[in-house]
């Protein structure tokens, strides 16, 4: 008894095989697309490394003046820089016992929403 061919075996190996480039291809854009991704957030961490150490250098510099001006205005060797700590100790205070914890977390989720489920914007939305 014969069978019947009708190009079945042949479409076959060539349907595989366009199968497996496809996922070959979709693995490949997919360690691309993570890739760029620890590219851009490794600029951003940098970038914010830097701003941070600039802020702290900042306010340190900053509170330096301040306590040898008020020494200065104050004719002391030592009050202005015991205002400038009182300043910041009532600012911790203010922060750990005043300030909702909610607060933060606001920002926190404006900042982070949408950010690692996003939609893949190279296929249409069905």
């Amino acid at each position: 008894m014969a069978t019947q061919d009708n190009g079945t075996r042949e479409k076959n190996p060539n349907l595989i095989e366009n199968l497996m480039g496809y996922i070959d291809t979709r693995i490949d854009i997919i360690r691309l697309e993570i890739q760029e991704k620890l590219k851009t957030s490794f600029v951003s961490l940098l970038h914010v490394l830097l701003l941070g150490f600039a802020a702290f250098m900042s306010i340190i510099f900053v509170s330096i003046f301040l306590g040898l001006l008020l020494n200065h205005l104050l004719d002391s060797s030592f009050w202005g820089f015991g205002i400038i700590a009182l300043i910041y100790v009532a600012l911790l205070v203010i922060l750990v016992i005043g300030v909702d914890k909610k607060v933060f977390q606001g920002v926190a989720d404006k900042a982070f929403d949408n950010t690692i489920y996003k939609t893949d914007k190279r296929e249409p939305n069905v």
